[in-house]
């Protein structure tokens, strides 16, 4: 960040000392950007986001929130621990078009620091092991999330969006009973579930009023979601949606109403399973085949293209993730207090989020520099441009005045000496020669 802006040849300290005091209003900027995203959405859409956490590793035993955790990306057959931070992202679709299917791009607008409080040692008291209980209860990811929620929530109620209905999706992480207790009012939930959920039937007139006691929430079991998958008698439904670069035709079963004691016995819920995708690695190679999908949502009457649709983009925000720690560096500061991380880490998603926001205000496919020869063919095949490709024309319009008004001799002259260099007021000429990405 330094060495783009051109201050490599400046003192440091007081860039750290922003984040360590906290003199960045992280909230206020994140809300420019929820108001950002809400104006390049057709009026009365719905706003459609996702919610997931992710770790970023770290080697200091001393840097504030980090513990052991299992790490996502290991093998299936064991657990491998990993030493880490973990973190919990909030983010909105910007859809390309909101009359058919087209792909979208996921848009940071709150990323929160979601440490595990620390275990008691041996000799701690019985009042201790007391509030590390309580406190562990309320650091739950699940728990935080519905927070998270409720605070988004709240900000598009701020900014005049309470009638705009709110469809977060997220995984089976977020699809449990700690998320359906506290979701809040105004927001439908897509998530997944496992194969071999119980699922029931709405009670019967004659099951709710068998007997004395409170009234029936369940009727009759249903079979399990695979099951209902197997089942040939439930025709399956034919739907388009876009997915994987291309529109495609899906096969998907509804079953409706229904409920899920995780969810509670007040809430109605919608079934809608997903026939796998079948694909070839190469030309003339044997068919494959996707995992299935088994979703449940709290909405009852949006069509079955539009939730199919909005849970597919949920997979825009492992790219967010994938983006920002390889292109922007996220977790590579060398900060070690609560109070750094919980500040420069949601800076830099912002920054990320305005970035993405920029691109799409030009148009999301600005390409003024032509690609290197061996990726012509793939840039012409891709729809938008990618991250890397908007920071390198982030990095041409930064550098490109500077590096014009100088010539090829003057540039790097060997008869000015570095501290000479170290004067200058702007840097930006020679910082092209500390880009580290």
């Amino acid at each position: 960040m330094l060495a783009t802006s051109g201050q490599q040849f400046q003192d440091w300290s007081a860039n750290y000392r922003v984040f360590e005091q906290e003199r960045i209003d992280i909230p206020t900027l994140f809300s420019a950007v929820i108001e950002g995203v809400i104006d390049t959405l057709p009026e009365g859409a719905p706003i459609v986001g996702a919610i997931d956490d992710t770790l970023i590793r770290k080697k200091g035993r001393r840097i504030a929130g980090t513990s052991w955790r299992r790490d996502p990306l290991g093998p299936s057959f064991t657990n491998n621990f990993i030493w880490a931070s973990r973190f919990l992202q909030l983010s909105l679709a910007m859809p390309e078009s909101a009359d058919r299917p087209s792909p979208a791009r996921m848009i940071p607008v709150d990323l929160r620091h979601c440490p595990s409080p620390r275990k008691p040692g041996k000799r701690a008291s019985d009042e201790q092991w007391k509030e590390w209980k309580n406190a562990s209860s309320l650091a739950r990811i699940s728990a935080e999330g519905a927070r998270r929620m409720r605070v988004l929530r709240e900000e598009l109620d701020r900014q005049g969006m309470r009638e705009r209905q709110l469809i977060m999706t997220a995984d089976g992480t977020f699809t449990c009973r700690e998320v359906f207790k506290n979701l809040p009012e105004r927001i439908d939930l897509i998530g997944r579930i496992r194969k071999d959920a119980r699922l029931y039937k709405l009670p019967t007139p004659e099951q709710e009023n068998c007997g004395r006691g409170r009234k029936r929430a369940y009727g009759d079991r249903l079979p399990t979601p695979e099951e209902i998958r197997k089942d040939q008698s439930i025709p399956w439904l034919d739907i388009r949606a876009y997915a994987a670069g291309k529109e495609h035709l899906f096969n998907v079963k509804e079953i409706s109403p229904c409920r899920w004691k995780h969810a509670g016995g007040e809430r109605t819920l919608r079934l809608i399973i997903v026939r796998p995708l079948a694909y070839r690695l190469k030309k003339r190679a044997p068919m494959n085949y996707r995992a299935p999908a088994y979703l449940i949502t709290t909405d009852l009457t949006l069509p079955l293209e539009k939730i199919l649709q909005a849970y597919i983009w949920r997979w825009e925000i492992e790219v967010n993730f994938r983006d920002e720690k390889t292109l922007l560096g996220l977790g590579e500061a060398q900060v070690r207090t609560s109070r750094s991380i919980e500040t420069l880490t949601p800076f830099l998603a912002a920054v990320y989020a305005i970035l993405l926001l920029a691109l799409e205000k030009v148009g999301g496919r600005r390409r003024s520099l032509p690609p290197p020869v061996w990726q012509r063919r793939k840039s012409e095949m891709q729809s938008r441009t990618s991250t890397a490709q908007a920071l390198r024309e982030l990095r041409a319009e930064v550098w490109g005045d500077s590096l014009s008004e100088r010539n090829k001799n003057s540039f790097m002259s060997a008869k000015t000496s570095f501290m000479k260099l170290i004067h200058l007021e702007n840097c930006a000429a020679t910082a092209v020669c500390y880009a580290t990405g």
